[in-house]
């Protein structure tokens, strides 16, 4: 007996996210910390669009840190873990290619705010930062 699976569709989604590739080095973090910034009550974000020959223009990048002002490396560990699945979700939907953002965690706030919160201010500092560059 032979199984065919018809869930799978032969043709592409009407518009295929853009990929989003992780931050590594200073100067990239340093750039966008000179860039747009919107704070929102549990982590600031920060934006830049990238210049042409500085990477792949249909890529977003993305960084995150956390200061030890957020707490010891479990602290600061479990943030980031928030923040990395916040945007790994909001990224692609609200996110233009060919930009760079660093989201910073906060103090006490980034790893006990409502997840469902966290993707809110997100997708609002998103529209924020996108807003102040027309």
């Amino acid at each position: 007996m032979t199984h065919t699976d018809t869930s799978v569709s032969s043709t592409p989604p009407a518009s295929s996210p853009a990929a989003l590739v992780v931050l590594t080095k200073r100067t990239d973090f340093l750039a966008a910390a000179r860039a747009r910034r919107e704070a929102t009550p549990a982590f600031l974000l920060q934006a830049r669009k990238r210049r042409a020959e500085d990477a792949d223009p249909d890529i977003i990048r993305v960084g995150f840190t956390c200061s030890k002002k957020v707490g010891n490396a479990v602290a600061r560990n479990r943030a980031k873990r928030r923040l990395r699945e916040i945007a790994r979700q909001e990224l692609p939907n609200h996110g233009y290619p060919g930009w760079d953002y660093v989201l910073v965690g906060r103090k006490d706030a980034t790893a006990s705010r409502e997840f469902e919160a966290l993707r809110r201010d997100l997708a609002k500092a998103l529209r924020a930062v996108h807003k102040a560059r027309k």
